[in-house]
């Protein structure tokens, strides 16, 4: 181990106070853009020794190029000496993810398509596999004597203490040939003279080989030989293979904890998909190379079943939720009752591997279940159900674990509107709610002895997260955490300590080491951005509640000049969507429009950020707010906002514009094309700009399906309503983008062409995808908001 020398970098190896000496940040876009150059890169990965006696993490320091991997830092449990490892050390570090033992002693993990198993108590790694094979998915086997894996489409175990190899299932695609025997070490090559049948032939052909069979001794002698052989392999190892029909692949292979199943989710590709082709024509070669991207929403359903495998026989048993769609006979034709869409996941065994529990999610993402499955039979029985109108989700809405015992599920659902955690029977009832309150539950972990959960909540405010500690029965929970931001946490094994990463509105993510005691104090481990950057004043910025017009109070983050004065300027930034809050306590994820609105303040303008409808963080009311309609309450919120601080802090109301990207930049387009007299500019970074091209799992919860609620997507795609253009508009968009395609945006500028608009104007970035890399993409992209603003909202 080579300790970091940091003194020219920017990071120190211990506790560091702020360098007071560096000058402040110049507030130019240039050097705002520079990203984590600036402000550096947040800790990750963040693991214990098994002594619990160090911590290690991933962590870059900010003067790294962009493209360098991140190195593999350690630190001992009081916070000394931090420490980054070589490369053949950092080999021989705890892996960041993998499958645990029972006794949580070995870690099973892959690397590079091999396995390897990480030994806790002796602080060595061993290999398992050196092939050409990709080795993935490892888990260890209760009796922590051998590691499961995948491997070619199926799944396999191998015994740590003599590395025996043995198949556990024999998966075949579509038109593939007879594989070799599913069990024991390898055989070697087979061919029909030493065990193979030969294929079935014509009438003709079968004739003549009965015909040779009994002329010839020799070839009585070989087929004899050959059926004996085949008997003889059929007797040892009876296992049926499992044949994929056209389209199929298996994955997610799960080994029950007793071995005697495995649980396979086979999904099918639509025979009519069609993805979208997005062209990258900056490429080495030279030429325009096509990178295949998504389907869009209403295109048919890959689907997705999931399969008990028998490891002893091989027999498959499809597992049955039973879910049906109502008959019809009045519609034109008439309707027959026919299997719901419902897709399985996060599958649950008992400890013993005697009881199997799995989610289940509906096609048309209104209910949500909890299945107790009868592996005999396949069949599911509902043990949980949510229903919702609009569509199920909220923070964990899926995850699902078990309770010591094979009596007991956890869960976590809005059944009151706020996500909250819940355990259930595995035979059934009426849940039981562990917490409960107008807030929500962020993560959940469960302690190393199982007798209580970790949770990180926003019990305190909707803007502020701490770690609690609650018995697995419910009950009071104990606050660890005092100070107010957001807390990513990692016990460690003796539960004495906490390895936390923690960050405020003005500081980035940084990693602390405390003790697991109320209130304790935290030992600050990192120091992540440059020295000008922590010398800079940034602001702590207030929130304030805009009152909307239903009367509900909307948070916002305001900046404020020092010298604002009334009859300025402002402009309102649209924070993105996927389910996201970016009004809170805690570094945001637009760290860059954060240092840009400081930029602003500098140059005169007054700044809103609101967690308008939609916004993740204030319960399912808030989440579904905009079902059938996004451009809807959502950008309501925006007006109103325009409203509040015109009536508030004296804005000319002929002088907002507004700014954001993804759903940000699709309500940038939904305000100038239908409330022009609100705002004067708009800068809309890569669009929606309609949602009938968008990806089938996010907008089908909102808008559900375009071919059966057609007035919902035209009502809330931009296209529609381009004609309402008065202000300027700069469109941005990555040409290489695969989430919103460029598509989008050509799409727009034709419709603008056609309807003779001229206040507009396009900048396309040829390398740049949905989330920009490249420094040189966000300045350039940076320097044109900024100009629009300048020249359309200043007098």
């Amino acid at each position: 181990m080579k300790p970091l020398v940091s003194a020219v970098l920017c990071a120190l190896l211990t506790v560091p106070a702020p360098a007071q000496s560096a000058a402040p940040l110049p507030l130019t876009v240039d050097s705002i853009m520079r990203g984590p150059g600036i402000y550096g890169y947040e800790p990750r990965a963040v693991r214990w020794s098994g002594d619990g006696r160090r911590v290690y993490f991933e962590w870059k320091v900010c003067t790294d190029p962009l493209d360098k991997d991140f190195d593999t830092y350690v630190v001992q449990r009081d916070g000394s000496g931090l420490t980054r490892l070589s490369e053949d050390d950092a080999k021989l570090a705890p892996p960041a993810a993998g499958s645990e033992s029972k006794d949580h002693r070995l870690i099973a993990y892959s690397e590079q398509g091999d396995l390897f198993v990480y030994d806790r108590s002796t602080g060595k790694r061993r290999q398992l596999t050196k092939t050409s094979d990709v080795e993935s998915n490892p888990q260890m086997t209760r009796d922590g004597r051998k590691v499961a894996f995948v491997r070619g489409g199926n799944l396999y175990t191998i015994t740590l203490s003599d590395g025996l190899l043995e198949q556990l299932t024999d998966i075949r695609p579509a038109g593939a040939a007879p594989s070799a025997p599913a069990a024991g070490p390898s055989r070697g090559a087979r061919t029909a003279a030493s065990g193979d049948e030969p294929k079935k032939g014509t009438d003709s052909q079968e004739t003549l080989k009965k015909e040779e069979r009994e002329l010839l001794e020799v070839i009585q002698h070989r087929a004899k030989k050959r059926e004996e052989t085949e008997a003889r392999r059929k007797k040892e190892n009876p296992r049926k293979p499992m044949n994929l029909g056209p389209r199929e692949t298996a994955s997610n292979m799960l080994l029950a904890p007793d071995e005697s199943y495995v649980l396979v989710t086979v999904l099918e590709r639509a025979a009519d998909s069609k993805t979208t082709v997005v062209p990258n024509f900056v490429t080495e070669a030279g030429y325009t190379e096509d990178i295949s991207s998504r389907t869009n929403v209403g295109d048919t359903p890959n689907k997705s079943r999931m399969a008990i495998v028998k490891v002893a026989t091989g027999e498959v048993t499809w597992l049955d939720h039973g879910q049906k769609l109502p008959a019809n006979p009045e519609a034109k034709p008439p309707v027959k009752e026919s299997e719901r869409p419902v897709t399985l996941l996060g599958p649950q065994w008992s400890e013993d591997g005697a009881k199997l529990a799995v989610a289940g999610r509906a096609g048309d993402n209104k209910d949500r279940w909890i299945f107790a499955v009868d592996t005999a039979t396949g069949k599911l029985r509902p043990i949980f159900h949510l229903h919702d109108d609009a569509w199920v989700d909220g923070p964990g809405s899926f995850r699902m674990g078990r309770l010591p015992g094979s009596q007991t599920l956890y869960f976590q659902a809005e059944i009151t509107g706020w996500s909250h955690l819940y355990t259930v029977n595995w035979e059934g009832g009426e849940p039981k709610a562990l917490t409960t309150g107008k807030w929500e539950v962020e993560s959940v972990v469960l302690s190393r002895d199982e007798t209580r959960f970790g949770l990180v909540t926003s019990e305190e405010s909707p803007h502020v997260r701490n770690f609690y500690w609650m018995p697995t029965s419910g009950g009071p929970k104990t606050r660890i955490t005092s100070q107010p931001g957001d807390y990513e946490v990692t016990v460690s094994p003796d539960e004495q300590m906490l390895a936390v990463v923690h960050s405020y509105t003005n500081k980035p993510p940084e990693l602390y080491l405390m003790e697991n005691k109320p209130g304790a104090p935290m030992t600050r481990v990192t120091t992540s951005p440059a020295p000008e950057f922590s010398a800079f004043p940034w602001l702590d910025v207030p929130i304030v509640q805009v009152p909307a017009r239903d009367g509900t109070p909307v948070p916002a983050r305001l900046y404020q000049p020092k010298n604002w004065k009334k009859g300025g300027p402002a402009v309102i930034f649209v924070h993105g969507a996927g389910y996201l809050q970016n009004v809170h306590r805690w570094w945001s994820n637009y760290s860059r429009e954060y240092m840009f609105h400081h930029l602003l303040m500098q140059r005169g303008y007054l700044v809103i950020d609101v967690d308008y409808r939609g916004s993740a963080g204030y319960g399912r009311d808030w989440r579904t707010a905009i079902y059938r309609h996004m451009g809807g309450q959502d950008l309501d919120d925006q007006v109103d906002a325009a409203h509040f601080i015109v009536k508030e802090y004296g804005v000319d109301p002929k002088r907002i514009g507004l700014y954001g990207g993804s759903y940000g930049g699709f309500i940038t387009l939904m305000a100038l094309f239908t409330q022009p007299d609100v705002f004067a500019a708009g800068a809309a970074l890569r669009p929606v700009t309609d949602w009938a091209h968008y990806n089938h799992g996010y907008t089908s919860n909102i808008l559900n399906l375009p071919q059966k609620d057609l007035e919902a997507y035209k009502r809330s795609s931009p296209i529609y309503h381009a004609a309402g253009l008065k202000g300027a508009l700069l469109i941005c968009h990555g040409m290489v983008d695969t989430n919103v395609h460029f598509q989008d945006t050509v799409l727009l500028v034709q419709k603008l062409i056609e309807l003779r608009k001229e206040n507009w104007s396009v900048a396309p970035y040829p390398v740049e995808d949905h989330g920009f890399v490249q420094p040189s993409s966000w300045a350039d992209e940076y320097k044109r908001i900024l100009n629009l603003f300048e020249t359309s909202l200043k007098k």
